[in-house]
């Protein structure tokens, strides 16, 4: 189920936009049709009410002889008008409270022309209109006349009020009332204005929400550039005001990150660099001893204080030396430092490509692909080496024939000094910074660096770099 709900904020306002735009259509169209009903309920008492003054005062004088000639001339089959000695209407109880309320006011307001009597009830269509409707009209017909036609089709379908009203003399007064017909609240003449209007709200919401979350998505898009590559040049500041805000306020903490990582990346290098001095002296003077037991001890700690001097620097250089980024070929860049490892070698089914053009720093992709292989032929005897394109990435995977890495650490060989001792000792050399700078590398180009543990054994290493445009 929540695979088909909305993944993204805008989405989700979207939804409940539209969610809410249809109910409080729907509960705009309820409120309208019950309104429209209890009008044309108040709208069809007075009219019979009024047709019953009207024909009352009209009878009232006249012989019950002249009252039904009266009637007979008067009748049809939608206004039904007769005039008889039973009343139409058998029941002397009415229906409902109206119509017992609308009894008493007929008795009231008639009384002074010899109305003694009044009954209501309400009856259901009992025929089929004879009248055309909209659709069968002749063509030639006005559109008023066409109107009245329909109108008197739906009348003669509708229920009817009868009303029965008797005379001091006895006679009664029988006449029927057509209900008016509820029409439609939506028809196919009122659908394409909902609909347009209904459109035209999500286009607005649409419009506004890009508007609304246009910061949002710079913000993520600025976060995820500066993620991969801290040097990027700034975003622009323009746009609205809350969209200058957050820009200028991405700039500045850029700034920051890049001047607080600058200034330990120069410490870092300026310590290591100033080590060499002192080093370089305790070595002379080490020359200077003769045979002592401890001159093969100081002389192996002395090695690895240099070898960490010297990983600190190139690690700290990465970050600091400027460098410009190319076009390269992939495929000639791999080819020339696999050359330099008797251990690594490529697949049989692996056929040169010149085509495969990335783009990148040039010497700190070289030291990518250089850490990546060395790794593999330290610790895993020798390297494989593959290179594929898929769709818009090129993929270099190196697997070798090591023991592998314990699957809850194959993201934790990513940190700095970082080393797994079971099955990389010190003694083959590494402090844990290979990796660490191979992959910055690959996502200052854009691409990635994983590890995984091959079925057939071995450490998979796989470099992806998006294809150069």
């Amino acid at each position: 189920m929540r695979r088909f709900l909305p993944q993204t904020l805008p989405a989700w306002v979207l939804l409940i936009v539209i969610a809410g735009l249809m109910l409080s259509q729907v509960a705009t169209l309820y409120i309208v049709a019950r309104d429209r009903a209890a009008a044309n309920g108040v709208v069809d008492l007075y009219r019979l009410n009024d047709r019953a003054y009207s024909l009352v005062q009209l009878m009232h004088d006249a012989t019950p002889e002249e009252r039904k000639a009266t009637a007979s001339g008067l009748f049809n089959s939608t206004y039904a008008l007769t005039v008889s000695d039973t009343p139409a209407v058998t029941s002397s109880i009415a229906g409902d409270d109206e119509l017992a309320e609308l009894e008493d006011i007929l008795v009231g307001r008639l009384s002074k022309f010899g109305v003694t009597d009044a009954r209501v009830r309400r009856d259901p269509a009992t025929q089929e209109a004879d009248v055309p409707d909209g659709q069968a009209v002749n063509k030639d017909v006005g559109q008023v006349e066409r109107d009245l036609l329909v109108l008197a089709a739906d009348f003669a379908q509708s229920d009817k009020l009868t009303a029965s009203l008797r005379f001091s003399d006895g006679q009664w007064l029988n006449f029927t009332e057509p209900i008016t017909p509820a029409g439609p609240i939506l028809s196919l003449d009122s659908l394409p204005l909902y609909s347009l209007i209904a459109g035209l709200i999500v286009i607005m919401s649409i419009w506004s929400l890009r508007r609304l979350t246009a910061p949002y998505r710079m913000m993520e898009t600025a976060v995820r550039r500066i993620g991969n590559d801290l040097k990027s040049p700034p975003i622009s500041e323009s746009g609205s005001r809350e969209i200058r805000a957050a820009a200028k306020a991405i700039n500045a903490m850029q700034m920051r990150l890049r001047d607080y990582v600058e200034d330990r990346e120069h410490l870092a290098a300026a310590l290591a660099h100033d080590l060499r001095t002192p080093l370089t002296r305790m070595r002379l003077r080490l020359e200077l001893l003769r045979k002592s037991p401890a001159r093969e001890a100081l002389a192996h700690d002395l090695a690895d204080i240099e070898s960490i001097a010297s990983s600190v620097i190139d690690f700290a250089k990465f970050e600091v030396t400027e460098e410009k980024a190319e076009r390269i070929d992939f495929w000639s860049l791999v080819e020339s430092v696999a050359d330099s490892f008797e251990d690594a070698s490529f697949d049989e089914d692996a056929t040169p490509s010149r085509g495969l053009i990335c783009i990148a720093r040039p010497v700190a992709l070289r030291r990518c692909i250089t850490n990546l292989i060395q790794n593999a032929v330290t610790y895993g005897k020798k390297a494989h080496l593959g290179v594929r394109r898929t769709g818009d990435t090129i993929t270099l995977s190196i697997r070798d024939e090591g023991p592998g890495i314990p699957q809850a650490k194959l993201d934790a060989v990513f940190g700095s000094f970082v080393r797994l001792e079971e099955s990389r000792n010190r003694t083959t050399g590494g402090l844990g910074l290979g990796l660490t700078i191979a992959r910055n590398i690959a996502r200052g180009a854009g691409g990635e660096v994983d590890l995984s543990n091959h079925p057939g054994g071995g450490l998979l290493t796989e470099l992806r770099l998006p294809v150069a445009a």
